[in-house]
Parts: structure tokens; C-alpha cells; sequence
């Protein structure tokens, strides 16, 4: 039996869709009724519903050990798709305890219970840092603790540190490393708000770039690792390295609304999360831009796709044909 946490986010709830096509027998976790509904609600949208309830669910919660005690009785193969993305300075403490503990939690299970095989998502957030001379970035990019990572980044590196703990303790495993994913069925959350403010009318666009991948290309890439004989590699799962400028206008263009036409340069970015901080501080509501996120929105990152295409000869989708077809889903699509 296969148990898939993270069970109702974006990659967990897409996993689910594509292991249940695929007839096999699954065990998911999820935190309460809320995600349980969304994820539903994703496989009603894909006229899946009655493979929603061939799954056997169970409440439980990465950071709590009773409840991890019930998931995993004859489980033989771990999707790890739980954990907590934030860039908001004050969630460091929350970051920590779901990204690393939580993921030492499912290491030390999976060690117990002789699970014969771990896969673990992690993100590009993970990946190291380029050094002068170099300008792509690969699954051997040396991390840089000198450097300034975001919260969210150091708490990816440290969940990847317990994997490879397990590793040398006798756990057969591999590690995903995602870009930005796009999907359907999460539309206030992640990627997803990507359509829901372009189609709101967004206004702004900026001339960073980063690695993307559509979340069926995410999905076929663990199952594929996870079948295969590999063990004890990390392999960047990223389409193409685009610009935000370039993501938005196709968004656009497939939900059929106006692109953004104003270039919101860095000193623009660096006032909004200046202010985003202050007003989060008088209203006491979450922050929607840091600090990292406003300086990440700037920079050109390149990374390599190589190794997966090499190691398990995957082909990753386009990203205008996959932005098309996720916009297909879109609810409000005019």
C-alpha cells in the first residue's frame, strides 16, 4: 500500500488523481475537513469522483506522532508531499517544525515500519548557490550557508538533511526538487493565485525569471522515481527556465484577460513589502510580499533539467500548452 502526505495540497491531491488511474491502492493523510473537501473537489472537477472514494483517509498530522502511529501499519511506499510554504518572517518557527521535524518524523517511520521506499518532494529553494564562474544550477550545487536564504529555503535544505539521514540509516530514497508549479483546483493558494490575479486584472509584471513545471510533469516524476531502481539521488524537475513577465502574459492569453502591462521595477518591489510590513503589523493580517520575495521577483535563475532527462529519460510538457491546459479548469474564464 502506498501513503501519500500532503495528501490535499496541490502535488498531493494531483498524485492521488494519477496512483488511482493507475489502480493502485492508497492510504492518505489529511489535517481536517477543509482540504479533505478541495481535494474532492479536484477530482469532481476532473470527473474523477468515484476514484475519490476507493481512498482510504486518515486524519493525521506530520508533527504528531500518535496520529503517524495509525498511517503507516502495512505501508510499503511513501510519497512525503507535506509541508508548509511561507515566506512570511514570521512563520520561521512554524517553517521549522512542519519542514525539518515533520519530515524527521516521516523518516524515522518509514525506517520502522521498513518502508521499502521514500520519495520526497523538496523545491528548487533547496538547490544551492551559484559561484561566480558558474550560471546554471544543478542537483550538485553546493550549498552556501555564507549566503542569505530565505526561511522557506533553510527549512527545504534541513527536511532534504533528515532524508539523506535516512538514506545512511538503510531507507531506500529519492528527492524531487520542483520550480514553481502550476495546477489546477488550488486557485487562493500557491501558483494558483497567479490566475486568479491576472484574472482579477493585475496590473504589474517583473523581469525575474525561475524554473517552472506544470504539477502533472511533478507528479509523473516521482511516480517514475519511485518505480524505478534509483536511490539516494535528487533530480530538478523544472519544464523551462522562464520569465514572470513571459508566465503572466500566456496566462492572459488563456483565460482570455488583459496582460499586465506595467514593468514594477526593484525599487518599486523593495517600497510594496516595506509597506506590506507595516500594514500587516496595524491590521494584524498575514504578509503578502517579503522581503526574499520581493529581491526573488528580480533575479534570473537558470537551472538544469538534464539529470532526470538523462537518468529516467522523462519529457516534461511545454509550458504554453501546459498553462492552456490548466486554464481550461479555471472557473471564472471568460
Amino acid at each position: 500500500m502506498i501513503l501519500v502526505t500532503g495528501a490535499t495540497g496541490l502535488v498531493g491531491s494531483h498524485l492521488l488523481l494519477q496512483l488511482l488511474e493507475y489502480g493502485q491502492e492508497v492510504r492518505a493523510m489529511y489535517r481536517n475537513v477543509v482540504g479533505l473537501e478541495k481535494t474532492r473537489s479536484l477530482f469532481r472537477s476532473h470527473n474523477r469522483e468515484t476514484l475519490f472514494e476507493k481512498i482510504e483517509w486518515i486524519q493525521a498530522d506530520i508533527t504528531d506522532i500518535p496520529s503517524l502511529e495509525k498511517a503507516f501499519p502495512n505501508i510499503d511506499y511513501v510519497y512525503h508531499c507535506a509541508a508548509l510554504i511561507s515566506f512570511a518572517p514570521n512563520d520561521e518557527t512554524l517553517l521549522r517544525k512542519i519542514n525539518i521535524e515533520g519530515t524527521a518524523n516521516i523518516v524515522n517511520f518509514c525506517l520502522a515500519y521498513q518502508v521499502k521506499k521514500l520519495c520526497h518532494v523538496s523545491s528548487i529553494a533547496a538547490l544551492g548557490d551559484l559561484k561566480e564562474f558558474e550560471d546554471t544550477i544543478t542537483e550538485d550545487t553546493e550549498w552556501n550557508p555564507e549566503v542569505a536564504h530565505s526561511d522557506y529555503a533553510i527549512s527545504k535544505y534541513g527536511a532534504e538533511m533528515e532524508v539523506w539521514r535516512g538514506l545512511q540509516e538503510g531507507l531506500t530514497v529519492t528527492i524531487i526538487n520542483p520550480g514553481i508549479i502550476l495546477g489546477d483546483g488550488f486557485w487562493d493558494s500557491g501558483s494558483g493565485l497567479l490566475f486568479t490575479n491576472v484574472a482579477n486584472g493585475l496590473s504589474f509584471f517583473t523581469k525575474g525569471s525561475s524554473g517552472f513545471v506544470g504539477v502533472n510533469d511533478v507528479v509523473k516524476s516521482m511516480i517514475q522515481s519511485m518505480e524505478s531502481d534509483i536511490s539516494g539521488e535528487r533530480f530538478i524537475v523544472i519544464a523551462d527556465n522562464i520569465s514572470y513577465q513571459d508566465i503572466v502574459k500566456n496566462i492572459a492569453v488563456s483565460i482570455k484577460v488583459k496582460a499586465p502591462k506595467r514593468h514594477a521595477k526593484p525599487w518599486m518591489t523593495e517600497i510594496y513589502w516595506r509597506l506590506d510590513a507595516l500594514l500587516s503589523f496595524v491590521l494584524n493580517r498575514k504578509r503578502v510580499m517579503s522581503r526574499f520575495m520581493a529581491s526573488s521577483l528580480h533575479q534570473t535563475h537558470q537551472y538544469s533539467n538534464e539529470k532526470i532527462k538523462s537518468a529516467l529519460g522523462f519529457h516534461f510538457q511545454d509550458i504554453e500548452t501546459c498553462i492552456d491546459e490548466i486554464a481550461a479548469y479555471y472557473p471564472h474564464k471568460k
